[in-house]
């Protein structure tokens, strides 16, 4: 613990020199020592900060973070700066984001680099270069870097492995899972998990995006090879093709990632579901408030429905204060295996086009993933043309694509749009228009509302009534209708409550899910219970587990009621 105000560590939740709030997390600086050359890491309350362990020479402040630099990355960096190939091999290189620090020496590559960078020159050099190159002088800044830090990595261990121990008490431990995205972080948090609780048979959940690196998927591999005894799922969606949703509702964007609930936070609920019912899960997460703005919102231990993806799951991290340095001192020091795309550059490993990744990350995977870049450019192109962009090449290299919202140019766009007439025969009636036919989808999905009862409706009308859960009285009625303006319609009337806009509001909401739904799977995510299933082409709740909480029909958790609202909405002049 540590308080901000003193800049003092305590063991107390509150300091006792001024009293306030202490926090969790004791900040670090990374030092350099010219004698070892490896950078030293410290925190601000540190009795010997600016001497080097090793040497006992005294070190100079370097920056807040680093990762090392394996050579393989080095060697592509000595092409990129016009470097002789191979010169730093016997250099100690580190990096943070864009900044290289060469034997403690800043040198930037500013972004403009990667993006005008010939990559077929680049790729021919690497290949001619690649058997020059070797771990040699590496490997010994690596094992110095291991001795000097020593007592840091006791501190992260030690740390680490009480909290673990302290969240699974509340969890048997066969409810106990390891979200294993093959990255760097939940690599950690797997090794960490496995050694507290002793346990080497914990379920590893991978979420196979089918976007992941090439290098991902063969670190998965060998992490299952290397782990026999763990029990190891993959959650992958099956039922659905990344560029035919593309196609559909337009690539994803900065704000507008679709792509993490259809094709990880969705398959992975699914696999839970299946294992563990409706039962609460702990899972371990390498989630670190290092990474971004929105990680720093969530608790080390997070239940928060408006947090939590998944809310069968109550997500607990490990690692949650631990800086990249810390991870690869983890890594490096426990001769821990590790996902290959680090070696070549990438800081971070997650889907190989993800909109959030940076000029950097994009020019390896031109130079890594030429083909698989390649279909992806055409793409955007070839969108961009059909939403209307005037220079469309432009407008994709420049990266304005990952700006995007909403579904303007898109035909999909209006099957978000509610539209509905007030009934002028019968008060608290709205009709709603379909964009397909009546049918029992439809009507199943009004179970949250209460119990379906069609035998109370009118059957000549083809009428059906909603029996409230709570009162056991009709408070809505469903009945399809024929309106002109509309090719298909349905008469929603609500009756016996007090509020009569928020119950048409949230009906409204089933309406646009039965329109616009692309079977994105965050309603099956939102349910605890694991009432909601995306089966073929069809949204079924089931009435048998449904609690009618109505998660999955509240703006709070679900805005605008369909995940589709905020992909395909479109701006009103």
């Amino acid at each position: 613990m540590w308080c901000k105000n003193c800049n003092l560590e305590t063991n107390e939740k509150q300091c006792l020199v001024c009293g306030t709030d202490t926090v969790e997390d004791l900040p670090v600086e990374i030092y350099y020592c010219n004698h070892c050359q490896v950078p030293i890491i410290q925190t601000v309350t540190q009795a010997d900060k600016g001497i080097c362990p090793i040497c006992r020479q005294k070190t100079r402040y370097l920056c807040v973070d680093l990762r090392p630099v394996f050579p393989e990355e080095r060697l592509l960096m000595e092409l990129l700066l016009n470097r002789e190939k191979n010169s730093l091999i016997k250099s100690s290189v580190w990096a943070m984001n864009n900044r290289y620090y060469i034997d403690g020496k800043s040198v930037t590559i500013p972004n403009a680099i990667y993006k005008k960078a010939d990559a077929s020159k680049i790729i021919e050099n690497l290949e001619n270069e690649k058997n020059k190159n070797d771990y040699k002088y590496f490997n010994e800044y690596i094992r110095r870097f291991v001795v000097a830090n020593k007592d840091r990595l006791n501190y992260l261990k030690s740390e680490a492995f009480n909290f673990i121990k302290h969240a699974s008490e509340k969890f048997d431990e066969e409810n106990i899972i390891v979200s294993f995205s093959g990255g760097k972080d939940s690599t950690v948090t797997s090794d960490i998990a496995i050694k507290a609780l002793s346990n080497p048979s914990l379920v590893h959940i991978f979420g196979d995006t089918t976007l992941e690196f090439p290098f991902t998927i063969e670190y998965a591999k060998r992490f299952r090879k290397n782990h026999p005894q763990t029990i190891f799922q993959i959650a992958r969606n099956n039922d659905q093709n990344f560029y035919d949703v593309c196609e559909d509702i337009g690539p994803p964007a900065r704000m507008m990632r679709w792509c993490c609930s259809m094709f990880k936070t969705g398959p992975i609920s699914r696999v839970i579901n299946s294992l563990y019912r409706n039962q609460q899960v702990l899972t371990f997460y390498g989630i670190r408030v290092s990474e971004s703005a929105s990680r720093s919102k969530y608790n080390r231990i997070e239940d928060n429905a408006e947090l939590v993806k998944i809310q069968q799951q109550t997500v607990a991290s490990p690692i949650f204060f631990w800086r990249d340095i810390d991870i690869w001192l983890y890594i490096l020091s426990e001769n821990i295996d590790f996902n290959d795309a680090y070696r070549l550059g990438y800081d971070r490993v997650g889907c190989w086009c993800c909109p959030n990744n940076n000029p950097r990350a994009q020019f390896l995977s031109r130079v890594y993933m030429p083909e698989q870049t390649k279909r992806w450019r055409d793409f955007l192109i070839n969108f961009a043309r059909r939403i209307g962009k005037p220079d469309a090449e432009v407008y994709v290299d420049t990266g304005k694509w990952k700006a995007r919202q909403g579904g303007n140019g898109l035909s999909s766009a209006s099957d978000v749009k509610i539209q509905f007439i007030n009934c002028t025969t019968e008060e608290h009636a709205n009709i709603y228009r379909l964009i397909r036919p009546f049918d029992d989808e439809l009507i199943g999905l009004f179970v949250p509302f209460g119990r379906i009862a069609p035998e109370l409706g009118n059957k000549m009308l083809n009428e059906v009534i909603i029996i409230d859960a709570k009162t056991n009285v009709p408070i809505m009625s469903i009945q399809p209708f024929n309106q002109g303006d509309y090719d298909y319609a349905v008469k929603i009337t609500t009756m016996n409550v007090a509020n009569h806009v928020d119950l048409q509001r949230m009906a409204g909401y089933q309406i646009k899910k039965f329109n616009a739904c692309r079977k994105c799977l965050k309603c099956e995510s939102l349910c605890r219970m694991g009432a909601i299933s995306i089966i073929g082409d069809c949204y079924f709740i089931d009435p048998e587990k449904c609690t009618h909480c109505k998660m999955c029909m509240t703006a709070k958790y679900l805005e605008g009621g369909c995940m589709m609202d905020k992909y395909l909405r479109t701006k009103t002049l």
